[in-house]
């Protein structure tokens, strides 16, 4: 009995049309295009293109942005062929089974968990903090952080007890997605054209703010001044990565991770009414929808005030500085903005959380989980227990865990599906050339190969700590693996009698 056994797509197909036993199918192209911008446009839009143009690109973020789009487009195109090909849910892990077999699926499957259920309590954990920028810091210090966390408040120091606000966000999403599909996605749409709108407010009322000097030179020039730290600190620009197209490529490595969240449109494919058609549709239309977006907000952005700023006033607040600074009577936009950004976290999570309740419902009717996880729910037809135990696990998490222990393991999880979903069609087109592909990526292997170098190259350039602390993942994932799911796997039993 191989490893690597792989699951027919004959055998995938049959199980994508057993729609009357399985997952309702109530989403159209518009709900899959606002599910990929939803899970896209984060903080990320708001955070990264300060940090990136602040600490490395300049004005030149744009060009940043475009390097980026143009790393994901790779992947995006091979996840669009296997999504109109194979409209099963569970995304790089069902790919990965029909290509490379059971064990390399069963690993991307267990990596996913990084990019969805870890990366949903990292976002609820931003969600607890800026929820409490929001209202002043009025919430006890005690129950909005982790237990590992403490701060020194007028002299006292106070100590975490519990995330409550996370807690609470994670609450009323999990109820949301039992709810239904069809009823995530409406919320979803409605999130989504909010913070659509807000952005297209700030670049329509900044673009008559944007000072030309402030783009000229477009690039950070080597010998460019040095701009201040928070801490008062000199942070200067001489290092080949903090200027010119060193620091263009360094910004595209920054802002590549404010395209993530593409790929969860694909774990919706059992969802999808016309999957053939719309998935293609709903992966690269919300990439191109938000890549326009990126470029023109980053343009108005380092237009309206000098990139030197982004340095000294980083993360969230570097929106609000702008407009506050430099776009007199404007700033009431700072407010809405801050509320974009609120919404944003909120439909990432909410998109996470699909997209980890999608791979557990096909892991689980392949046998390679506890079937807990593919019941569903009798009138709604979600997997609502899968629902309710990943509400328990992200929960923990972000109740009693700090942000900072997640680190770049998210990252991981994606960018190593992302490798193996572009080796997939490689493989597939030798395999099965003749299989019919509603979408084909062009120019293969050329447009996968880039792909894997692109993402291997992201992967590489993490730190070691999340290194390391992935591969503990990976063999703990194997040790589940060679104990309960490869003894319990349904093509294992089906091979056997």
């Amino acid at each position: 009995m191989s490893l690597f056994r792989t699951k027919s797509i004959e055998t995938l197909l049959a199980q994508a049309e057993e729609s009357d036993k399985g997952l309702k199918r109530s989403l159209n192209a518009g709900n899959l295009i606002a599910l990929g911008i939803g899970a896209i446009i984060g903080a990320g839009l708001f955070v990264r293109t300060a940090a990136a143009a602040g600490e490395h690109a300049g004005p030149a973020v744009t060009i940043s942005f475009i390097i980026a789009a143009i790393g994901c487009a790779f992947a995006g195109l091979c996840y669009a062929e296997f999504a109109s090909m194979i409209p099963i849910a569970g995304s790089a892990y069902t790919y990965a089974y029909a290509t490379m077999g059971e064990l390399v699926a069963w690993v991307i499957g267990w990596a996913l968990i990084l990019e969805y259920a870890l990366g949903a309590a990292t976002v609820a954990i931003s969600w607890s903090e800026y929820l409490n920028k929001l209202v002043g810091n009025t919430i006890p210090y005690e129950w909005c952080h982790s237990p590992f966390e403490s701060k020194v408040i007028d002299g006292i120091v106070h100590s975490g007890i519990m995330n409550i606000p996370a807690l609470f966000i994670l609450f009323l999403l999990s109820i949301l997605l039992i709810k239904g599909t069809q009823e995530s996605a409406k919320v979803n749409m409605v999130i989504v054209i909010i913070k659509v709108a807000i952005v297209l407010v700030f670049i329509a009322i900044g673009w008559s703010f944007i000072n030309p000097a402030n783009h000229t030179p477009f690039f950070i020039p080597a010998d460019a001044l040095p701009a201040k730290n928070p801490d008062g600190s000199e942070y200067t620009y001489t290092d080949f990565f903090r200027h010119g197209w060193g620091g263009v490529l360094t910004g595209a490595g920054i802002v590549f991770f404010a395209f993530i969240g593409f790929d969860a449109v694909s774990t919706t494919a059992q969802e999808a009414k016309n999957p053939k058609k719309d998935m293609p549709i709903g992966i690269l239309g919300s990439l191109v929808i938000c890549t326009i977006l990126y470029i023109l907000f980053s343009y108005v952005l380092t237009g309206v005030a000098p990139y030197t700023d982004f340095v000294s006033t980083g993360k969230e607040a570097s929106v609000a500085y702008a407009i506050h600074t430099y776009m007199t009577g404007y700033e009431w936009l700072a407010k809405l903005v801050s509320f974009a950004i609120l919404l944003g976290f909120s439909s990432v999570i909410l998109v996470m959380l699909m997209g980890q309740s999608r791979v557990f419902y096909t892991m689980s009717t392949d046998g390679l989980l506890p079937k807990i996880f593919s019941d569903l729910h009798p009138k709604f037809r979600t997997p609502y227990k899968s629902n309710i135990v990943l509400f328990v696990f992200v929960g923990l998490f972000a109740a009693f865990i700090p942000v900072n222990v997640a680190g770049d393991l998210t990252s991981i999880g994606t960018l190593f599906a992302f490798v193996l979903v572009c080796l997939g069609i490689i493989i597939l087109r030798k395999k099965d050339p003749n299989l019919n592909r509603p979408f084909k990526v062009p120019l293969v292997p050329l447009v996968p190969i880039l792909g894997i170098l692109v993402c291997t190259a992201m992967i590489i350039s993490l730190p070691e700590e999340t290194l390391v602390s992935a591969l503990i993942w990976m063999v703990l994932g194997l040790v589940i693996y060679f104990s309960f799911s490869k003894r319990n796997s349904r093509l294992n039993n089906n091979n056997s009698h």
